[in-house]
């Protein structure tokens, strides 16, 4: 039998536009730590290579090497040949999924992340229970990744968790430039309903009438890039549906990188022309800010700061300036840049933290050794 199979597997002409040329090395966050070939850009794609091969099977050295991949896509932004590194990732994900039994720890891990993480009501339910293991100990007695979760979950206060909502529809301060909505999603609901309502306050003084719809409760995001592509689908679906009958939006506006670089890949994942308009009007909540003229009074912060790029919106969708310059135009803002390995992948990379800790975990701490070489007053 075949390592994939043929619904959407990795495509060979994506693979054959690797020449192997090692620019990818030095910004893969594997390759940083262990300095193994075959945890490399490359190296994955020369297995991919082998996979496609109708002799080949999906073996478990296979495996180990594709889930070791945070597919933070910064070998997509360092490759000097173009190659779609992130479109093969995607694709070998799911055929992971549907071809290697699982141990039964990992099924079972898996299975409470995505039960329990795309859904606000479960998450938030789960709070308290965080907040009591943290505070009485307990998150020390508990398996390896139930601990991690409860140590890497953010500290949210059961008062903000419990009061997240925000509102619906958030008229524009002075005349209208044009009518958004805002994705509310699931970590980021319940988490940091906070940015959310920076983020609508923002958008309004910007002239921008905000509606954030109560659905969808997830973009996906989470299961598209740990290969759960039914779950996926459904939730892109599902997503479309539920901005599409606000009426017509100018943007559909995000506020965490992971759920908008799964948006923007709507269009191949579903490939239907709504899926692709959808797509094309998805955009980060900073690219919309600085792509209009300032109309509200910016205060002026005099702070040293130091700006960290989210994975997933400098490399998987390109942004990097819009958020630099928004902090630019902050009277009295000092942005600093970080010097060592700013490319690399923080660790964090949606569930790679609880699924490959301790990869993650000395990822996290270089990360926090070079932001904090900068002498930056805040992150």
């Amino acid at each position: 039998m075949a390592a994939f199979d043929a619904h959407r597997p990795p495509q060979q002409a994506l693979v054959d536009d690797c020449v192997h040329c090692g620019f990818c090395l030095d910004t893969c966050p594997t390759y940083v730590l262990w300095a193994d070939e075959a945890d490399s850009p490359r190296g994955r794609i020369v297995l991919i290579d082998e996979a496609l091969n109708e002799a080949s099977e999906l073996s478990d050295e296979m495996v180990t090497h594709f889930d070791r991949c945070l597919g933070c896509m910064a070998c997509v932004t360092a490759c000097p040949s173009g190659v779609a590194y992130d479109r093969l990732i995607e694709r070998v994900r799911p055929q992971v999924e549907r071809h290697h039994e699982r141990s039964s720890a990992e099924r079972a891990l898996r299975l409470a992340l995505f039960e329990t993480l795309p859904h606000p009501k479960r998450l938030r339910a789960l709070v308290p229970a965080l907040a009591a293991a943290r505070k009485l100990g307990f998150d020390r007695r508990l398996p390896e990744s139930l601990a991690i979760l409860a140590k890497v979950a953010p500290r949210t206060s059961l008062r903000e968790a419990r009061h997240s909502a925000v509102p619906e529809l958030t008229p524009a301060v002075g005349p209208t430039r044009g009518r958004v909505g805002l994705l509310l999603g699931c970590v980021q609901r319940v988490f940091y309903s906070r940015v959310h309502r920076a983020s609508i306050q923002a958008l309004a003084a910007e002239g921008f009438e905000v509606l954030a719809p109560e659905l969808p409760d997830c973009c996906g995001a989470l299961e598209l890039h740990s290969g759960e592509e039914e779950a996926a689908v459904a939730r892109g679906r599902a997503t479309i549906a539920a901005f599409d009958g606000l009426g017509r939006l100018d943007h559909v506006v995000v506020n965490a990188a992971g759920c908008g670089a799964a948006m923007k890949e709507y269009g191949e994942l579903l490939g239907t022309p709504q899926a692709h308009d959808f797509a094309a009007r998805t955009c980060d909540v900073t690219e919309l800010l600085s792509s209009v003229a300032p109309r509200a009074p910016r205060g002026p912060v005099e702070l040293r700061v130091v700006y960290h790029d989210a994975c997933h919106l400098a490399h998987a969708q390109g942004v990097r300036e819009p958020p630099r310059a928004l902090l630019r135009a902050i009277p009295g803002l000092e942005l600093l840049e970080v010097a060592a390995e700013a490319d690399v992948c923080c660790g964090s990379a949606g569930i790679y933290n609880l699924v490959q800790p301790q990869a993650a975990a000395e990822l996290g701490q270089r990360k926090a050794r070079h932001l904090l070489d900068t002498g930056a007053q805040a992150i």
